[in-house]
């Protein structure tokens, strides 16, 4: 979700999903996939640049990343983790990514990015 939520906030594409694939015994995944619904902005190989570039999808680079040792979870247990608004600070929400993801794309930066 994070991805992809930065992916579409940087304005490369206006669609986004990806799936990850991770093997036992190795850290970063053996693929990436995504399916922009043919809304991309730019080249999908320059996308997938920029994820690999940009993101450490490492299980210890998201618990990092998304500051996964947090307790939140009390929070996520009642009307679930995703798509909330309002004073929740989940950091899957966060489009901190998306002016570096534009800048590197050779897109103009996106106007005041929403975090939700």
């Amino acid at each position: 979700r994070y991805v992809a939520k930065n992916v579409v906030a940087a304005g490369l594409a206006d669609r986004f999903e990806v799936q990850l694939a991770y093997a036992i015994g190795v850290a970063d995944p053996v693929s990436i996939s995504f399916e922009t619904f043919g809304t991309e902005h730019v080249d999908e190989e320059v996308i997938e640049g920029l994820i690999r570039r940009h993101f450490n999808l490492t299980p210890a680079g998201i618990i990092e990343r998304l500051d996964l040792r947090r307790p939140i979870y009390r929070k996520t247990a009642a009307y679930g983790h995703f798509g909330r608004r309002g004073g929740d600070d989940f950091p899957w929400e966060r489009t901190d990514l998306a002016a570096t993801l534009a800048a590197d794309a050779g897109l103009p930066a996106p106007a005041a990015v929403p975090s939700h």
